[in-house]
């Protein structure tokens, strides 16, 4: 096989592709990249068996057909340090080598017909959801996603499809965030996807997509793009338990203001304690040292009696950045229960700290 592209098609496309390659051990053939050609076209495969992309194009000029692997790391290491030049990829006796005028490098290959089969399309059920809509919603909750959790359901965002509207959710246990969107189905379903892919989602696709699944992989696909993930089997908590079925106080807070008072606390401590007054709300830091900070914005709450909020920040400022309004809502009940922060149709449900 002999290929010829720019250093920058090829450096763009094995970016892409390292978050999808085995990190840990090299010896195996998931830490390698697999370019095939293709009906005059180059696709290029990663995957370490959980997750995996295939990006296919024809900015790659093809001399020789065939195929070969190559260690994903090493390679984008090589293409780096080359010149923005046209590189030249040739197998030869089983070895690749790198070559633009008077440099060359050579790695070794596996057998491609060893490198893992992709899953496929055909005869799967598709998931009729805006990709625009899908992918901005899943922004929204992300940052709420578990990461090592030893429950692994809690690692992976549930996508839960009604037939009015679906349910986009994710927890850390400390707070809970759902994004809903309208629609109708035919019928309902429930997937959890891992916070890897949904990352990866993000950054992939920005256009339109078709969405398929099967009881073990979610599968997204574009013209360049085929992107699979391992789903994760498991039973995702009943979120809608979680959510108040009423509240006694409701308030409508400006969303510089309230970011501009956090962030300045957030100096000294994360942990802040909010204090609503009549014509106030005061922000302090809950540190444990003799360290202290203070500030307090003016605003009309409504309250004749003092009430105290105290939260981890972090939960609040990852909310307000998903929002797209000037203000947004608040929603309590006692001190020490869970409260509500909402956009739209974005809701997070925040875990007080308890004095």
């Amino acid at each position: 096989m002999k290929i010829k592209a720019s250093k920058q098609i090829i450096e763009s496309i094995l970016i892409n592709l390292q978050p999808f390659l085995e990190k840990k051990d090299a010896s195996q053939i998931t830490s390698h990249v697999l370019f095939k050609t293709q009906n005059d076209k180059c696709i290029i495969k990663a995957t370490d068996s959980e997750i995996g992309l295939k990006i296919v194009t024809n900015n790659i000029d093809i001399e020789i057909e065939g195929a070969f692997t190559a260690n994903g790391k090493k390679i984008l290491d090589i293409i780096r340090i080359l010149k923005d030049d046209v590189i030249t990829l040739e197998v030869i006796d089983n070895i690749l080598i790198i070559k633009q005028k008077n440099s060359k490098f050579k790695l070794p290959t596996f057998d491609t017909t060893a490198y893992p089969d992709f899953p496929s399309i055909e005869e799967k059920p598709k998931i009729s959801l805006d990709s625009l809509t899908l992918i901005q919603n899943l922004k929204k909750i992300s940052p709420a996603i578990d990461t090592n959790n030893p429950k692994f359901e809690l690692n992976g965002a549930l996508i839960n499809i009604k037939s009015d509207s679906t349910d986009l959710v994710g927890t850390d246990t400390r707070r809970l965030a759902i994004a809903t969107i309208a629609n109708t189905h035919n019928e309902e379903l429930s997937l959890i996807v891992p916070k890897k892919a949904i990352l990866e989602i993000q950054k992939l696709f920005l256009d339109e997509i078709n969405i398929h699944f099967d009881k073990t992989n979610l599968i997204i696909s574009n013209e360049n793009y085929f992107f699979y993930s391992r789903l994760i089997n498991g039973k995702f908590p009943d979120y809608q338990r979680i959510i108040p079925t009423s509240v006694k106080h409701s308030l409508t807070l400006p969303k510089k203001e309230m970011i501009d008072a956090i962030k300045m606390i957030t100096t000294i401590s994360q942990e802040i304690k909010m204090r609503l007054l009549e014509n106030s709300i005061i922000f302090e830091s809950l540190s444990s040292d003799n360290v202290e900070a203070k500030t307090e914005i003016e605003i009309n709450t409504g309250f004749t009696e003092k009430f105290e909020l105290s939260f981890n920040s972090k939960y609040l400022l990852d909310f307000i950045a998903q929002t797209n309004k000037n203000e947004f809502t608040i929603e309590f009940n006692e001190p020490s229960l869970p409260f509500i922060v909402k956009d739209d149709n974005f809701v997070t449900i925040i875990m007080p700290i308890m004095a």
